[in-house]
């Protein structure tokens, strides 16, 4: 009887440990991997709760420097300054890569142009190429939508096709991917870029290079705005956030990648 005791009273302090709530913010690109994730390890875990929003990936960083967040969706790598800003404050981020992604171009669907190099891409983005004529399409000003400079996507488009040069200051800045889409979606002479996971029928993906962003072409790197997916947590993770992590770096989490449109770390069936 002692035995059974002990061992229910040990079963009851793990099931205290997992219960409580995680607060996740951060990168709209990650936002519905973390959504239907925290769906579905909700119904398994009801004694866990977790909170996702968006609001960037910076946003995200600061989030977790500030103690007001458990995890940070980025859609690009940690910057220096973050790093030192987060250890000034005895934080110390720690990265879980959980997915993969392409940066992808996007027109409105009555747009010809079905292909773009990532020198036409900068031309455009710089504003050095202000007519759709210059490469192939209508004779047309462009209309130039991008992110918002909180924005993981935006630091990665302005590093693979920007190389650090500034974007033309007549681009309509969108706070989210949901937002460029919608622009793109109402403007038949615009182009815009978002994560994979968010192409639908209203705009139009092209490819980069002659490459068009897949699973496969994303997983071996092949298209050429290629990112990595993250989560940042203050040390490494214990107790009901670590669990949540490797749910989602499980097949079951990583065929939820795939489900929202994204590309798994690992191939999965």
């Amino acid at each position: 009887m002692k035995r059974f005791l002990s061992i229910f009273f040990i079963l009851f302090i793990a099931q205290i440990s997992l219960a409580g709530e995680i607060v996740i913010k951060g990168s709209t690109t990650v936002l519905p991997i973390v959504q239907a994730a925290a769906e579905i390890f909700m119904k398994q875990h009801p004694e866990i709760k977790i909170s996702v929003s968006g609001g960037g990936s910076g946003n995200g960083i600061k989030a977790l420097i500030d103690g007001t967040c458990d995890i940070a969706d980025t859609s690009r790598f940690i910057k220096q300054k973050e790093v030192k800003m987060a250890i000034a404050k005895g934080i110390y981020p720690v990265p879980h890569r959980i997915a993969l992604d392409g940066v992808t171009p996007i027109v409105h669907p009555s747009n010809p142009i079905k292909n773009l190099t990532l020198t036409q891409l900068h031309h455009i983005y710089t504003g050095k190429t202000k007519n759709w004529k210059k490469v192939g399409g209508f004779d047309h000003n462009i209309i130039v939508v991008s992110r918002d400079t909180s924005s993981g996507t935006y630091e990665v488009w302005r590093e693979k096709v920007m190389k650090k040069d500034r974007v033309t200051p007549r681009a309509l800045l969108q706070a989210s991917n949901g937002a460029v889409i919608q622009t793109v979606a109402h403007n038949r002479w615009a182009i815009g870029y978002v994560g994979i996971g968010y192409l639908n029928k209203q705009v139009k993906a092209i490819k980069v290079d002659g490459v068009i962003p897949t699973k496969d072409t994303i997983r071996i790197g092949k298209f050429p705005i290629t990112r990595p997916l993250f989560m940042f947590t203050n040390g490494w993770p214990e107790g009901e956030i670590a669990t949540f992590i490797n749910f989602v770096l499980s097949h079951i989490g990583q065929r939820i990648v795939e489900k929202t449109g994204y590309v798994a770390i690992y191939p999965v069936q």
